[in-house]
């Protein structure tokens, strides 16, 4: 990769991280219909995973993670009872599922598009873009009730969702607003991430999809470079 074509990612993820701070400390990154909390956060988390790679995702991830944590220390009600029983479970719980969520994200963007020769596939979008809210709801509740379940603060919480167990706790907790956020996600993010991607490559034969490959192997010829 050409240090023009670099510097372009680099631009890019950028502005991606602009857009996520924006989300996250502004009103523009919520919706609040019909009592719900409905977060935009993870969508340029996914554009990133898609566009620019699992790395991105990661770092896209992270960004999300950190401005969760930072609302810990005050902003957050939940997140401050969190802080105050263990500070480093709490770090790791805001900011390990999405960093984890990130990457997995542009993996399976990668995986679904393995021997996609010119372009990715069509459904790799709709997938990637699924999937990746998805693996953060799924791996930040997984990371709360392994580090904080039994404690007295989430057991009254569990009291009162009357929950069983801590598979019925998650879905109690997470319930609709879950599945809300997944298919807005989904549908943004397949939205935009499918009308970038050629703007963004268009120059190019080889897309991202194919250069984790190609770095492994001898190319015949030369690829253009944006």
């Amino acid at each position: 990769m050409k240090k023009s074509t670099k510097t372009l990612r680099l631009v890019q993820l950028g502005l991606l991280i602009a857009v996520e701070l924006i989300f996250a400390y502004t009103p523009l990154g919520y919706m609040k219909p019909a009592g719900l909390e409905i977060t935009f956060l993870m969508v340029p988390v996914t554009i990133g995973a898609i566009l620019l790679g699992p790395a991105a995702g990661a770092i896209l991830g992270g960004v999300f993670g950190l401005t969760s944590f930072s609302t810990c220390f005050g902003t957050s009600p939940f997140g401050a009872a969190l802080l105050s029983i263990n500070p480093f479970f709490t770090f790791l719980v805001c900011v390990g599922p999405r960093i984890l969520a990130g990457w997995l994200g542009g993996v399976v963007f990668q995986a679904s598009n393995l021997g996609a020769k010119e372009k990715p596939r069509e459904f790799s979008f709709a997938l990637t873009s699924l999937v990746t809210p998805l693996f953060n709801t799924l791996f930040f509740m997984t990371s709360l009730v392994l580090c904080f379940y039994q404690t007295d603060y989430i057991q009254n919480i569990v009291n009162v969702l009357g929950a069983t167990n801590p598979f019925s706790f998650v879905a109690l907790f997470v319930g609709l607003q879950g599945l809300v956020e997944a298919a807005v996600c989904w549908l943004i993010s397949g939205i935009l991430c499918r009308a970038l991607y050629p703007v963004l490559y268009r120059n190019t034969v080889a897309k991202p999809v194919a250069e984790s490959a190609s770095e492994n192997t001898a190319a015949p010829e030369q690829k253009p470079e944006l």
